[in-house]
């Protein structure tokens, strides 16, 4: 398994390369998509990845498919009511997000966003690179995004919420942009 880079990798602050239209489907971009999902699956509290995460300086992000779960958000439990995005512990005895999901994981190849809602929130929020810091961040609450899935079929997602909090955090990692790097209220939540 691809260990989950720290913010003090240099990969995660250089611009993501497109993925080329004809590569979508090689072994290599598939091998990368496979080592992406199996890094999200090891993290209890991650709900998306992008791949500068584990290395490389590529153009994608993987959302997992339990956001897309019904009841997704009452199944989280979190260390503090201060957190949001890519966070929460799981308690002892609800293991609910360790389990595997019964709904597919979303691949977003060369995303855009083409649409941001005007209306925006503070919103907590944390990454699987920037392990155990959170914080808040002034996301829009409505996105819309195009991009390609894993068989090269382009597709446009619009997203409120939790996804369109996602789909602004990842689109973040591909242009070197960590959360911290506009967040207030950073502050350090070991797991318990």
């Amino acid at each position: 398994m691809k260990q989950i880079l720290q913010k003090e990798e240099l990969v995660l602050r250089k611009v993501a390369k497109e993925v080329p239209l004809s590569q979508i489907k090689s072994p290599k971009i598939q091998k990368i998509l496979k080592e992406m999902s199996v890094s999200l699956k090891s993290q209890a509290d991650g709900v998306a990845i992008a791949a500068p995460q584990i290395g490389y300086s590529l153009c994608i992000f993987v959302v997992s498919g339990k956001v897309f779960e019904k009841d997704f958000l009452k199944k989280r439990t979190f260390p503090t009511s201060n957190v949001g995005e890519n966070v929460g512990e799981t308690s002892k005895d609800n293991n609910t997000s360790q389990r595997d999901s019964a709904v597919k994981n979303m691949v977003f190849i060369n995303p855009k966003i083409s649409k941001l809602s005007k209306e925006k929130e503070w919103t907590p929020e944390g990454c699987l690179s920037v392990r155990w810091l959170y914080g808040k961040t002034y996301r829009s609450k409505k996105a819309s995004i195009s991009a390609y899935d894993e068989n090269s079929k382009k597709f446009t997602r619009g997203a409120s919420g939790l996804l369109a909090q996602i789909f602004q955090h990842e689109t973040d990692h591909l242009n070197g942009i960590l959360f911290i790097d506009h967040a207030k209220d950073i502050k350090e939540e070991l797991p318990k």
